[in-house]
Order: C-alpha cells, then structure tokens, then sequence
C-alpha cells in the first residue's frame, strides 16, 4: 500500500507534538540546523531577541580562526542568507533601523570570512551583494542623521578589502540626502587632498624611484576617494564632476568608455556621448576585438541623434566582424521594405565565408540557422576544429533530429580529435559521440562522399589498433 505524500497539509495533520519530535531528531548533530531553528523560535519574542541571537551568531563567526572547506563555505553562505532573509522580514517591517545595523554588521564580516577560505567561485560575495540589496530597499526608512550616516558608510568603504561595500553609496543615496552626500563628498575630498602617509609609501617599498613609488602609492590611496566621488556625482546626477575622475586616456578605455556614455545621454547629451565612444572605437578595420557594451553605446548614441543610416551601417559592422545575431537582426529591422531579403543573402554569405569556421556555426546555433549550420558543414568540414567541442557538441544535439548526416561530421570531427591527436582524457566523451553517431545512422539514408557508419567504424579500428582503452569503451573489440 502506498504511503501518504510528503507534503504540508499530511505534516500538519501529524500534530504539534509529533513534529517537534521529528524536528528534533532532524536536527541532532547539525549545528547549522539547530541554529536556524532556535533563530525561528527567537522570532516569536520580537525583534530585540532575534536581534540578541543574530549579533551572537556574527561574533562566533568573528572570533572562527580555522580554514572554512568548500563545503563549509557554502554551508554558511547558505546561513548568512537566512540570517539577511530573517533580518529583512522578522525585524526590518518594526524596526528599520536595527535590521539596517544588523546587515552592516553582516557586511563588516566579509573580511574575517575571505581570509580563511577561497572565493573563487564568488560564494561569499554573492552573499555579501544580497545583504547590500536588503540595505538599498531598507534606505527610505532609515533615521539615522545623513552626516553621521555618511561617515560611517565613508570609514567602511575605506578599510574595505574585500568589495562588500562597494554599492555602499547608491544604496543609500536616498537615506543620505543632499546633506549626507555633500558629507562624503567632502570627506573624499579631503582624503584626496591629505599629503602621503608613511604606510601609503610602504606598502610600494618594492619600487626603487622614489617619484614612481610615490606616484603609485598616491594612486592607490586615492582610488577609494575617486570612486566615492563618482558615486557621489550619480547621486546627485553630475555627469560632468563622474567624468572629471578619468583622465582623457582612461575616457576611451573600453570597460569605461560605455558608462560614461549612459551617464551623457541619461544628461540629454548625446553629442558629446557619441565624441566619447567615437574616441574609444578600435581604430583598423583589421582590429578584431570584441568590444559589445562599446558597441551597444555606440548604437544608442547613433539611435538618439536619430542617424538612422549611421546606425543601420555600424549594426551590419558589428555583424561582419564578430557575426553578432543581434545586431543583424536589428539592422533588418531598420532597412526598407524589400530590401531586407537582399541583405539575408548578404549575411549569409557573410557567414558562409567567416574565419575561423567554428565562429561560423556557433552563430548558426545562435541564430538559430541549422540550413546555414548544414551548408557549412557540408562544403567547410575539412576545416573544422575537433577540439572545439564547446560548439560543435550543442550544434550536434541541435541537428541531430533534422539533419541526422550533419551531427555525425560534427560528432566525427571530435573523434577524429581525440584519437589523432592520443587525448586519452577524451576517449570517454568520443566513444560517447561514437555511439550518438550509431543512433543517427538509422535515420541516415544517403551519406553522399562520406564514409557509411559501418566504414567509419573500419576505418577507425586500422587507424588506431593499438588505442585500446578507446576501442574497448566504444565496443570495438
């Protein structure tokens, strides 16, 4: 007989006594859980208990000397996003500003977490990012005076390592006000002006010129400062005093070049926001780098200014260099009627003739154009690259129901790959592709120039006889 479902209207129905046994047994021997439980059980005496038990739990945690594993690292991400979850809906509806005390606390434990365990995978940081969301959506109904509330966001922000108060300032521009950001404007400045602390030069003693020493640890001091100061400006929507904090040069860098642009046409400037990204567009028609949130501004500067041909020719660009789908599809979007059959044509020819061939068909598989994948693969497949299984195994499962003969090359190409060239740690996944290209071969009634399955098969056993680790797991032995 069939057991009942597990699911909330049967656990409720077992009564309270029998679920705190339950619950109990659930959580013996698991610290983690019985903190979670007593957390919950904390809520029912109101905020100033739960409050008691979270401020205990950050200091146990302050005090924690030992390495934290993989595992334990996520464990207590898993918790301190509890603990912000509990902070924002059990304390922060009655008591705004101890849950905002609460979550900067959590914020100022970043350091004492990243330096006994590795982020790599941005565990922590992700965490830390969640709890500055939680004091942004906190920042209307806070009381805390906006100078003292500047001063302490300016004090975290420059002992900060770590980057857990980076969006410090946006997120709590409305709580700061005009006061509290003429503070931390004023404390940056001053900041910037003060003259070069003995530890700011120590810590570049490794440079022997004294002006390059000094130039760099000025640099360095000085960069919390600036990037307070251009936080400042877009609170207060100063595009002009944000851009002051580049020098021309840095004004074209790629990675820069874009924000500043946004912040010029959110000014209802997008003059001088097409003269910046014109300066910071690659040069040669030869350059290949893929700069896409350039471009992305440049296609708004053009789109403001309403230079509709402008726009339409640096869309088709975009297309030709790096065969951005988006883009092409944009550019016909904007042609004539009529005219954008032609210009289908012309795109696919693009992409017929595209070097290398394995940037061709990831733009097939993006598109999505399988008929323009399979052409390409009939007509180029010499050229292609079996190492580049990153495309050609999502393509391959992509055709294989439609075009069965052209998953097969691209399965072969891998194949081909891992045995020419003894990639031992591969012979798995092509003995896999081999048995996917036996599965298409009932579907395959005609495989033109190229070699049957059965051939295929042959073919590989002559030429690699003495792989037996691979022949073995493909079954051809």
């Amino acid at each position: 007989m069939a057991g009942k479902p597990l699911n909330k209207k049967n656990l409720v129905d077992l009564g309270a006594e029998t679920l705190a046994d339950l619950l109990l047994e659930a959580v013996k021997g698991d610290a983690a859980r019985q903190r979670r439980v007593r957390m919950v059980l904390s809520a029912n005496d109101g905020p100033e208990a739960i409050a008691a038990d979270v401020r205990k739990r950050y200091a146990s945690i302050r005090r924690a000397r030992s390495y934290i594993s993989r595992k334990a690292q996520t464990k207590l991400a898993q918790e301190l996003a509890e603990l912000t979850q509990l902070i924002e809906t059990r304390i922060a509806p009655d008591a705004p500003d101890a849950a905002f005390d609460l979550l900067w606390a959590q914020l100022h434990l970043a350091p004492a977490i990243h330096e006994r365990t590795d982020d790599s995978w941005g565990t922590v940081g992700e965490v830390m990012d969640s709890a500055m969301e939680a004091v942004s959506r906190l920042a209307p109904r806070l009381s805390t005076p906006p100078e003292p509330l500047a001063e302490a966001i300016f004090e975290a922000i420059a002992d900060d390592g770590y980057g857990a108060f980076d969006q410090a300032v946006p997120a709590l521009a409305e709580a700061l006000g005009t006061a509290g950001l003429a503070r931390l404007k004023s404390l940056a400045e001053a900041a910037r002006a003060a003259p070069l602390a003995e530890d700011d030069l120590a810590r570049y003693a490794f440079i022997s010129d004294r002006e390059a020493r000094e130039a760099r640890a000025l640099a360095g001091r000085n960069r919390t400062a600036e990037m307070i100061l251009q936080d400042v400006a877009d609170a207060e929507g100063d595009v002009d005093s944000w851009l002051a904090q580049y020098t021309a040069e840095q004004l074209t860098y790629h990675t820069i070049a874009p924000s500043a642009a946004q912040r010029l046409l959110a000014a209802g400037r997008p003059e001088d926001a097409l003269a910046l990204i014109e300066a910071a567009l690659p040069g040669g028609a030869n350059d290949d780098d893929d700069t896409p949130d350039l471009d992305e501004a440049h296609f708004a500067c053009l789109d403001a200014l309403g230079r509709r041909e402008d726009l339409r020719a640096a869309l088709w660009q975009r297309f030709e260099r790096h065969l951005c789908p988006a883009a092409l599809r944009r550019h016909l979007r904007l042609l004539p009627d009529f005219e954008d059959i032609e210009a289908e044509d012309a795109a696919r020819q693009v992409v017929l003739a595209f070097q290398p061939i394995e940037m061709a068909l990831s733009y097939c598989l993006q598109a999505p154009d399988l008929p323009l994948a399979v052409e390409l693969i009939e007509t180029r497949i010499a050229e292609i690259d079996g190492d580049a299984y990153e495309v050609l195994t999502p393509l391959a499962e992509t055709l294989a129901p439609s075009h069965p003969l052209s998953a097969v090359l691209l399965w072969r190409a891998m194949v081909d790959f891992a045995l020419v060239r003894a990639r031992s740690g591969r012979y798995g996944h092509a003995a896999r592709h081999l048995a996917a290209c036996g599965a298409a071969d009932v579907e395959i009634l005609d495989y033109g120039s190229h070699l049957s399955h059965a051939d295929y098969l042959d073919a590989l056993r002559r030429a690699h006889a003495r792989k037996a680790a691979f022949l073995e797991r493909a079954g051809l032995v």
